[in-house]
């Protein structure tokens, strides 16, 4: 599976309805606070970053990335953990259209196992902010790990709840990926990866212990210690300096 960063820019925003928030969601908007007082400071080109399937078992490792636009607002975007599968997929058009400029780059469950996670997340964020198509001023983290680097991230904790950007790229890398993994379902029957993406679950703990890992799971992840089968073993990245008793 090849994975490569997308990306979409426009002008306008689209007239397409938004989706009705249930009652829970309508106290709960992100805003523009952080990218208003970056844009007054002379920092033209602010971008949100946030990243979907980091705990997952199976499928890419996924990172949006999204440019807003200082002028325009589309409604009802909310941290992307706060919304159901319906509602990002209703949310997902808009928001691409309304973006300045966004991408989404991934590391494969491969890149995964061979670099580790720490550096599997430095390289997808890299590729969604390469495939923007824009040298970014600022960049805005959910989190506190700045896993971009360069001198120019700001770390907001909660930040897919309360900064605009942030949710933005939250709701395009979760969609994308998720649309990877249900195509992806119908390749591997049984993983109910159409429903849970990849991440662990019951079935899906059932399914491993049946059938094994599929092409696409992480071989270096812990649970490779506890399957009941015996043929594929855990992947173990080499180290650096090797070992005293390699030939």
């Amino acid at each position: 599976m090849t994975l490569t960063a997308s990306s979409s820019s426009s002008s306008s925003a689209t007239s397409t309805s938004a989706p009705r928030l249930r009652k829970a969601l309508k106290s709960a908007s992100p805003s523009l606070a952080v990218e208003r007082e970056l844009w007054a400071a002379g920092h033209e080109v602010v971008v949100g970053i946030d990243e979907v399937g980091r705990g997952a078992w199976a499928g890419p490792l996924t990172i949006g990335a999204a440019v807003v636009p200082r002028d325009r607002r589309v409604y009802k975007v909310r941290d992307s953990k706060m919304l159901t599968e319906r509602e990002r997929e209703a949310m997902f058009d808009r928001i691409a259209e309304w973006c300045v400029t966004w991408a989404v780059g991934h590391a494969t469950h491969d890149e995964c196992d061979q670099l580790g996670m720490s550096e599997a997340q430095r390289l997808a964020a890299r590729r969604a902010i390469d495939g923007l198509g824009v040298a970014p001023d600022q960049v805005l983290i959910d989190g506190n790990w700045d896993f971009v680097g360069g001198g120019i991230t700001r770390k907001i904790v909660k930040g897919d709840a309360t900064c605009l950007s942030i949710a933005a790229a939250s709701i395009l890398a979760k969609v994308t990926r998720d649309r990877i993994m249900r195509a992806q379902a119908a390749e591997f029957p049984g993983f109910d990866f159409e429903a849970n993406k990849g991440y662990p679950c019951p079935r899906h703990k059932l399914a491993l212990a049946g059938y094994g890992p599929t092409s696409i799971h992480r071989r270096s992840w812990v649970f490779m210690d506890h399957m009941p089968w015996t043929g594929v073993p855990r992947y173990v990245a080499p180290g650096p300096q090797g070992s005293l008793f390699d030939p």
